[in-house]
């Protein structure tokens, strides 16, 4: 059985509840892939790893920056003697008035909050500072550490000002690429991919019974998400597009093979063969008897 995907939250990883930033001397490493309900930046100083963001594999070296939305599995191992700065927050803190879950994300114009680019073209682009930007950007993450110790008034607004410089920075150095990424609509992309690694799965596995937490699981994806992204772009519940799957593939077996309606019960998930047949004629107004029989008539 596949271990469970755990989700943090604020509470468990930060001692405030809306923002939070450690460095490598201080924050809890995480070895295997987890996911949790808000952002996290990692601006890496010094050593050079790998990150696991859903299906995707990115180089992060020295100057490079990674970029995770809410619930979305991750896992970014970090070798000996590397540096850095973790920082993690909600989007109440990133934009208050910016009212929108953190799984529809994706769908809020580039224009209309430029911040999040790096972010849902994380999966897309590589994210790096260097130089006077890379300077400027550690020089940042200390004051907000240091801010962030202290919380006397007005210190939000000006961890908060230098999240959204650090943020506009790496927009404005990768302008022309997150732009491109932008107009070719490559969150949409990333849901059909990972609709299509799901239906994949579903297809291998209809023998059998398929639940929802093994489909995200395959796709690298966490429940709840996919169970949106599906209600999104097809108006229907897991479930409701695996049993479409499984009647799709018994009119196959039906209208060309020889089984019987037992073994084609059982071939597609059944286990029971008068219960097959009831859903059957729910779906096509017919048993499977009489749709093998017209099919080969026809």
């Amino acid at each position: 059985m596949a271990r469970a995907i755990r989700t943090y939250s604020l509470a468990d990883r930060a001692a405030g509840p809306d923002f939070s930033i450690r460095d490598e001397r201080n924050v809890t490493r995480i070895a295997e892939a987890h996911r949790h309900e808000y952002f996290q930046v990692q601006l890496n100083l010094a050593g050079r790893t790998e990150q696991h963001i859903a299906a995707a594999r990115r180089p992060l070296g020295p100057g490079g920056i990674s970029f995770i939305l809410p619930y979305r599995i991750h896992r970014i191992p970090h070798p000996p003697r590397s540096r850095f700065f973790i920082l993690s927050f909600n989007l109440k803190f990133l934009r208050p008035e910016l009212d929108v879950h953190p799984l529809d994300l994706e769908d809020v114009p580039l224009a209309h909050a430029p911040e999040l680019a790096p972010f849902l073209f994380q999966e897309y682009l590589d994210f790096s500072l260097s130089g006077t930007e890379l300077s400027q950007a550690a020089a940042a993450c200390r004051e907000m550490q240091a801010e962030n110790a202290q919380r006397r008034l007005g210190s939000t607004e000006i961890i908060r000002g230098r999240l959204l410089w650090l943020l506009g920075t790496v927009c404005r150095c990768h302008e022309r690429a997150l732009q491109a990424q932008a107009a070719r609509k490559a969150q949409q992309a990333s849901r059909r991919d990972a609709l299509a690694r799901v239906m994949r799965h579903v297809r291998e596995n209809l023998g059998r019974r398929i639940q929802l937490a093994e489909a995200a699981a395959a796709a690298e994806l966490s429940p709840n998400y996919l169970a949106h992204l599906i209600r999104k772009d097809t108006g229907k519940t897991f479930l409701d597009l695996v049993t479409e799957r499984r009647m799709e593939k018994a009119c196959e077996l039906l209208a060309h093979g020889g089984e019987s309606i037992g073994d084609i019960a059982a071939a597609v998930g059944f286990a029971d063969e008068a219960y097959f047949t009831r859903r059957f004629r729910q779906c096509f107004r017919v048993t499977p008897t009489q749709f093998r029989r017209r099919a080969r008539a026809g």
